[in-house]
């Protein structure tokens, strides 16, 4: 499991009420500190698999901050590949 601001980001992904500050950036670092592979996909589309499984997100513009419907999905994709705070 991720230490530092890591764990701070995968807490701010899980957190209740869904959160709007979260930044792309800290999600994708998130993402390849738990060992998933980050590839670009067409335009802002970002592909990530983690354990087998598969998503594909796209990168919030022009502000950094991802939006809640992203985070949520994000949360669903981290669940799925046994993630959790």
């Amino acid at each position: 499991m991720p230490g530092g601001k890591h764990r701070k980001t995968l807490e701010a992904v899980f957190a209740e009420p869904i959160r709007a500050n979260v930044a792309w950036v800290a999600v994708e670092a998130l993402f390849v500190a738990l060992g998933a592979e980050v590839s670009e996909g067409r335009g802002s589309r970002v592909r990530v698999s983690l354990k087998g499984i598969d998503a594909v997100f796209h990168r919030p513009h022009p502000r950094k901050e991802t939006d809640k419907g992203a985070l949520k999905s994000v949360r669903r994709f981290l669940t799925e590949a046994g993630i959790s705070p």
